[in-house]
């Protein structure tokens, strides 16, 4: 008889979290830009403002930095058509590296095509099989799949703590190799990563200490040097992660270091090995945005009063924002359903900004990921706050059982369904089981 395969393509079909959503009228990604314009897009012909950009300093729309990323794109074409170690290197690379060292105060700097890369290719290759990673609960997904490409065994901690970091580094063989790797902030929370108490556990078990500094870089420290530097723990620290699609406006990703580090990097990192360099734009351009946020610090000034603003705005009205400390701000909803239904409403209102939900944040407590800009005005940032406040009265959001009944828990199920007539919760019938709703291959770190 003929074998009978398992059909890769079941899974596909089986598929409807995204259908469900759109049956609703919420889904709420993939939204097409048409233009922007600083603090606004244009969505199908509309004006919105935007508070789901990780464009902390609004560089990504400064006439500089494009019009550096042009004069590179005529200088040596829109790419480089092949990898660093071949054909790719142009002098705009090892600049914008030799640039980014001088800035961190590091001996040396290496480029990957994205912060994704960067992560999953100093992870895998600086591990060998026996080697332990020790990775805060709330890293983000390119971390923890960077761990879990790496030969080291992963070990997960509790967030942002200094004594469960040493319990779980207690139980590791003293003659592992160890690699201690959190966020400087952490992208979904906003808190800033109590660095000093898990430094000092990692230099107690001899652990290196990687600290990713994607969304710290032109937020925090002086001249936004990053969390490392906000400490002043630039020495203490073995390895710096980076991104250029925050901050500096555009794509890409670095790892920093001392320089036989780096070196080795070079010729073993897979995902910097083979894969193509950096387009010239893009490294022109970050050359450009890097040196206006050394020269403009009113720029780091005015996104911290936004911040500030909005913290307060939102706490006054009511909702919970967690324990953010940045312009990162999660605002509370509670179900799927009515985070996927808030945001739409927000849509509709002329403010573009996305949710949250699991496995990216807990069961039940879906968000809406909000994130600020320095060029963001007053006007913007009152017009959110009442749209915020309007919407949820609308949708009852208070009453959400995120905030009626705090610390309740549900199963780790999807569930894009609002409540019937009757206030009792829809569930589909097949949402419980993972390999129809996907919850057994994305599902987070044990907590």
């Amino acid at each position: 008889m003929p074998h009978v395969a398992r059909d890769l393509y079941q899974k596909c079909r089986e598929y409807r979290d995204s259908a469900d959503a759109r049956a609703q009228g919420f889904y709420p990604y993939f939204r097409c830009i048409e233009e922007t314009h600083g603090n606004y897009v244009i969505c199908e012909g509309q004006r919105k403002i935007m508070i789901g950009s990780n464009n902390y300093l609004g560089l990504a729309q400064d006439e500089r930095v494009i019009e550096a990323a042009c004069a590179a794109t005529r200088k040596y074409g829109s790419g480089c058509t092949g990898s660093r170690l071949l054909n790719g290197t142009i002098r705009l690379h090892t600049q914008l590296e030799e640039a980014l060292a001088e800035f961190l105060q590091r001996e040396a700097v290496l480029l990957f095509s994205t912060g994704f890369f960067a992560n999953q290719g100093a992870l895998a290759a600086l591990t060998e099989e026996g080697d332990v990673i020790l990775c805060d609960r709330e890293n983000h997904a390119s971390i923890i799949d960077g761990c879990q490409f790496a030969p080291a065994k992963l070990v997960p901690y509790r967030h942002n703590s200094a004594v469960s970091l040493r319990n779980r580094m207690k139980r590791q063989p003293e003659e592992a190799g160890k690699l201690v790797v959190m966020d400087g902030v952490f992208s979904m929370s906003g808190d800033i990563a109590d660095l000093p108490p898990q430094l000092e556990v990692a230099r107690e078990f001899g652990a290196r200490v990687y600290v990713d500094e994607a969304h710290s870089l032109g937020v925090l420290g002086p001249k936004g040097r990053g969390a490392v530097h906000h400490f002043g723990l630039n020495d203490e620290v073995d390895i710096v992660m980076g991104t250029f699609s925050k901050s500096l406006g555009s794509m890409g990703g670095f790892i920093a270091g001392d320089a036989q580090m780096i070196e080795y990097l070079k010729h073993r990192a897979r995902c910097f090995i083979f894969t193509a360099s950096l387009a010239p734009a893009v490294a022109g351009g970050v050359l450009k945005a890097l040196e206006i946020m050394q020269q403009e610090p009113e720029r780091m000034e005015a996104l911290w009063r936004n911040t500030r603003k909005m913290h307060e705005g939102f706490k006054q009205i009511g909702f919970k924002i967690g324990t953010t400390q940045t312009p990162i701000v999660p605002i509370l909803i509670g179900s799927e359903a009515k985070a996927f239904l808030f945001t739409q409403r927000l849509y509709e209102e002329g403010v573009f900004a996305t949710p949250a939900i699991y496995p990216a944040v807990r069961y039940g407590e879906a968000i809406v990921r909000t994130s600020y800009m320095a060029t963001h005005t007053d006007e913007d940032l009152d017009r959110v706050l009442e749209i915020f406040e309007k919407l949820a009265r609308e949708l009852g959001t208070f009453d959400d059982p995120a905030y009626a009944q705090p610390g309740r828990r549900k199963a780790n199920v999807f569930d894009f369904r609002l409540q019937d007539s009757e206030g009792e919760e829809a569930v589909r019938e097949t949402a419980g089981e993972p390999e129809r709703n996907g919850s057994g291959v994305h599902s987070p770190l044990p907590r």
